[in-house]
């Protein structure tokens, strides 16, 4: 049950279910379980039998030649010597089953742990958006170290006090069976007394653990707001505010204490009663006649070794049903169902190569870079859809000898008719039509929660649309593999993320095969070279925790850079120069020029200055595309566009 430093109890929804599939993690330790369980059994029978050698080590031994004046001691010898290797066995076991124990939990946890970052990796944002961080992470830190805790030494444990709890029994029962019964009687009382301590400590110490959550929850808030609460002086009200929930947690915290302190003194006291009690019956048995000395010094420790165990196996009970509970929300995330990806058409390196009779023709050279990249679809799956985009135009495909479809990849992107929900409740895009030609730059403006990233989201499909259709270079995204997709994209989001590693290797990631001249020259394009070039280590300085060393607009840069090393046929630019000034604005969208030619742009912006060279703009309204047409058409409608640019309307 619940102690000072102990969780409240948690029960799973399916332990046998869950103890079942932890098991199966098990299975490629099946010899080291057998042989951990062998030794195990070793150590417990060891300290049982070790034990009942103070039998014939008194009354053979020892008191037979108590008072002469030239003892013979070997048989007091030979019965030490027998209870050290049989004590030394036990040990040996212990090492054994402790090395086997390591092999194990650390084996079965590594692979929990793969299996649960690998379908995490594998689950659609739509996940991430309805789960926390923080709960996410508890996957990994408290719910993992629950269940190492049960795999690695709760149930080990369980085990060896059952074989111990059995053994002593049966010695007891073996030595003297009058005694037994006194014990039973006053073992009774004891188990009585757990129970109701333990009933009042878990419900006490449940409502620590609500607290605490609340105590830490708050000061999380108030460290991440500190700049506001200085700023409009809510010290005395924030501190105030403290006073009252810690109190409530140490009001909580005392309750919880107190019973789960007490238990262990009350239960060693009871122990103490119940040596004290045997050792009396035992001696005026002694004194009748109606057993041995011998046999009780081991009965006595027999006992002592009997109270332990039980009281522990409440304990470690409770932690079993932890360790499940944690497991089973470990394996609910292993279960979720994972991001569906039913397409087929995939993204091919090719080159065009002249035959002798002056036919072109295009060739998938693999692996191998060429710079011309193709779609590459089946034609038995898509041959009617790929034959009637032929048909209407709206494709240029090639038919190779292996029966697949080859469409250069261009960036032509299309809505049409798209309606979108996040929850299937609320709608967020409604009738959205668009097109976006190769090389075009399409801007996206409106108010917060309009739809515009929820517009380039659908294009890489972190969502899949409700209705309608979004084409890509004339195929429908949907039979578009998504890994193969978003190869063909790059997105800059508002957010920015830098990895923990050196600012190459953050670069690079945009991609993982780019040499340095390639990083370099992206950084260039991105102006962020010569802020790198004057960093400690230039581009081999280590960024960790999100580049906290870098300014907002430094990030921004580099996160730039990494687009621009992927060399992509449509960039998406979310808020992509919010965080940089002006002047750095400035020099970014000189630099991308030369990225952006011949390349389909997405832009969203806020800041309209950055919109006005779009091809096309896009005024968006409660997900409805109210406006469009480039700055000057926009601002002779002198529609909402123009009120934006004025300054008669301002974007929130």
């Amino acid at each position: 049950m619940p102690g000072p430093n102990r969780r409240p109890q948690e029960k799973p929804a399916n332990a046998k279910e869950t103890f079942a599939r932890v098991l199966s993690y098990m299975k490629p330790y099946r010899v080291h379980i057998v042989f951990m369980f062998a030794a195990l059994l070793l150590q417990s029978l060891a300290g049982v039998a070790g034990t009942y050698f103070l039998k014939p080590l008194l009354n053979d031994g020892l008191l037979p030649y108590v008072g002469q004046t030239s003892p013979d001691l070997s048989p007091f010898i030979a019965t030490l010597v027998k209870m050290g290797v049989i004590y030394a066995v036990g040990a040996l076991g212990n090492f054994i089953c402790n090395r086997l124990l390591i092999t194990i939990g650390t084996g079965t946890l590594f692979a929990i742990r793969k299996d649960l970052f690998t379908k995490m990796e594998k689950l659609p944002l739509r996940y991430f958006d309805s789960h926390t961080h923080g709960e996410l992470m508890s996957r990994y830190t408290t719910d993992t170290d629950t269940l190492r805790e049960m795999v690695s030494n709760v149930i080990p444990n369980l085990v060896s006090n059952s074989i111990q709890i059995v053994g002593v029994f049966t010695m007891m029962l073996i030595l003297s069976p009058l005694l037994t019964l006194i014990v039973v009687v006053i073992f009774v009382v004891m188990i009585f007394v757990v129970t109701f301590l333990g009933k009042r400590s878990g419900r006490y110490f449940k409502e620590q653990q609500a607290a605490l959550g609340r105590v830490n929850g708050y000061i999380e808030e108030m460290i991440g707001g500190q700049k506001v609460v200085k700023v409009f002086c809510h010290e005395e009200k924030v501190g105030e505010r403290f006073d009252s929930i810690n109190t409530e947690l140490a009001e909580a915290a005392t309750s919880a204490m107190t019973f789960g302190s007490i238990l262990m003194p009350i239960m060693g006291n009871l122990n103490y009663l119940l040596y004290a009690v045997t050792a009396m019956a035992g001696g005026a048995f002694a004194i009748l006649g109606w057993t041995d000395v011998g046999t009780i010094a081991a009965y006595l420790q027999y006992t002592r070794n009997f109270g332990q165990p039980i009281t522990q196996l409440s304990q470690l009970f409770t932690s079993v049903m932890s360790g499940l509970a944690g497991a089973e929300r470990i394996f609910k995330l292993i279960d979720e169902t994972p991001e569906v990806d039913e397409g087929l058409v995939t993204l091919a390196n090719v080159e065009r190569r002249t035959d002798e009779n002056g036919c072109v023709d295009i060739v998938d050279t693999g692996e191998e870079r060429t710079g011309f990249w193709a779609w590459k679809a089946p034609a038995a799956a898509y041959a009617e859809e790929i034959e009637a985009a032929i048909r209407e135009g709206r494709v240029d495909a090639t038919l190779d000898g292996d029966g697949h479809y080859y469409i250069p990849l261009r960036g032509d992107v299309r809505f049409k008719d798209v309606d979108f929900s996040y929850d299937g409740k609320k709608q967020v895009l409604n009738d959205v039509s668009l097109f976006a030609k190769p090389g075009q730059k399409i801007a996206f403006v409106g108010s917060t929660g309009a739809g515009k990233t929820t517009i380039t989201n659908l294009i890489n499909r972190f969502y899949d649309i409700t209705d309608g259709t979004i084409t890509y270079d004339g195929i429908p995204i949907k039979l578009i593999k998504k890994d193969d997709l978003r190869r063909s994209l790059a997105m800059v989001l508002q957010e920015t993320h830098l990895f923990t590693g050196t600012v190459e290797e953050n670069i690079r990631y945009g991609k993982l095969d780019a040499t340095h001249e390639e990083v370099v020259r992206a950084a260039k394009i991105a102006n962020a070279h010569w802020f790198i070039e004057h960093l400690p280590e230039g581009y081999d300085t280590v960024l960790t925790r999100d580049g906290e060393n870098l300014s907002q607009g430094q990030r921004q840069l580099i996160a730039i850079a990494r687009a621009a090393v992927a060399d992509p046929p449509v960039l998406i630019l979310d808020e992509a120069t919010s965080s940089i000034d002006t002047r750095t604005e400035a020099l970014i969208e000189k630099g991308m020029d030369g990225l952006m030619e011949g390349r389909t742009v997405f832009v969203i912006a806020h800041r309209l200055s950055t919109v006005r060279n779009s091809n096309a703009i896009m005024v968006l309204e409660h997900g409805e595309i109210i406006e469009r047409g480039d700055h000057e058409e926009l601002l002779a409608q002198k529609g909402k566009y123009y009120q934006l640019y004025t300054g008669a309307f301002e974007l929130s």
